[in-house]
């Protein structure tokens, strides 16, 4: 029997913002970054992001300093303050629904996302999913700490296919043993989009809408 999984991405697919991004806005609002320029910094890279010409690590690096800076107790609960006052609000009826849809036919759901597993993983298990593939960050092993470096292949861009390929292997799987969706709103996920069974360009950016309505791509429009 071919296995179903539903894959999501995250930012701008099931939430209507980029969480990363909002959490640099959140840690500056806490003191933790020079406004000015942590702004500035963070809007070139944002926009890089759109433009499919990120440099992944270096982004990594920059996105991860405050929490560096400020440790892992000061770190998770200003987290988890994050997820009550900004994310929570931020979780749609119908994003939820469409996750639930899938979990309930009996798909098994993962969100696959360029954002690290620090910010991500709770945004993950209050959509109900524990599984996530997200950018895993090294740890110091003296410290336990992240050290702004990435672990593995980054999930962004074509590394969506190595991670999510990496992910089957560990169950025994290739992509002939599952039939498989895929949501997303960027460009950077095309790579992943035209391995998935069922692309779904989802609140598609303007040049994933062009290429999803020449291919005759599913497109939803879900906020």
């Amino acid at each position: 029997m071919t296995l179903k999984i539903a894959l999501f991405d995250l930012d701008h697919t099931l939430i209507p913002m980029d969480s990363d991004y909002e959490w640099g806005v959140f840690t500056t609002a806490l003191g933790w970054n020079d406004p000015a320029e942590f702004t500035r910094r963070n809007e070139v890279y944002y926009q890089h992001y759109k433009a499919g010409t990120l440099d992944i690590h270096d982004y990594v690096r920059f996105a991860t300093a405050a929490i560096r800076r400020e440790g892992a107790i000061k770190s998770e609960a200003a987290h988890a303050q994050f997820m009550s006052t900004v994310i929570q609000k931020a979780i749609q009826t119908q994003a939820l629904a469409l996750v639930q849809q899938h979990q309930q036919a009996g798909d098994v759901v993962v969100i696959v996302t360029a954002t690290n597993e620090f910010v991500t993983r709770p945004i993950a298990l209050a959509f109900g999913v524990p599984e996530l593939i997200a950018i895993n960050l090294a740890r110091d092993p003296a410290t336990g700490w992240i050290t702004g470096e990435i672990e593995g292949t980054p999930s962004f861009r074509e590394g969506k296919v190595t991670r999510v390929e990496q992910w089957l292997a560990a169950r025994g799987l290739g992509w002939h043993d599952v039939e498989c969706s895929f949501y997303s709103d960027s460009i950077n996920d095309l790579p992943l989009l035209e391995k998935a069974t069922c692309p779904v360009a989802t609140n598609p950016d303007e040049r994933l809408r062009a290429i999803a309505t020449q291919r005759g791509w599913r497109i939803l429009d879900l906020f």
